[in-house]
């Protein structure tokens, strides 16, 4: 395991998920609206979308607070327990995005969530 390439991730990551979430806390009626729009073909996100917005935006937020706290923790000490969780959630939120992204038959949007997967899962291999 690289320490180098294992921050690098998890700075990616933080990057990504902290962004995110700002977006959704700042955001989140103009959000909601089109997330409407996005899922309104949907049986089971239609009527869903401010919930599960906030479960998606809960999960943003331990991702970023996990993989921010293991860049330090890999820094400090060399530990790799917050980055691991960090990068499994980055993964499990990836995978709900991802989920709504084709329940939604978005499929480009999948394609691009798909792309972030890729270094989520380098970051669990690194971190294990």
């Amino acid at each position: 395991m690289t320490i180098t390439a294992s921050i690098l991730v998890l700075l990616f990551l933080a990057v990504t998920f902290v962004q995110s979430a700002y977006d959704k806390v700042f955001g989140w009626q103009g959000n909601v609206e089109w997330l409407k729009g996005h899922f309104a073909n949907t049986s089971l996100l239609k009527n869903n979308v401010p919930l599960a917005l906030g479960i998606i935006l809960l999960l943003e937020l331990a991702t970023s607070v996990l993989t921010l706290v293991g860049c330090a923790q890999l820094l400090i000490n060399g530990d790799r327990v917050f980055g691991y969780y960090g990068a499994v959630l980055a993964c499990i939120t990836l995978i709900f995005l991802l989920l709504g992204q084709r329940l939604a038959k978005d499929y480009d949007g999948a394609r691009t969530i798909a792309i972030y997967f890729v270094p989520a899962v380098l970051a669990v291999f690194w971190l294990t």
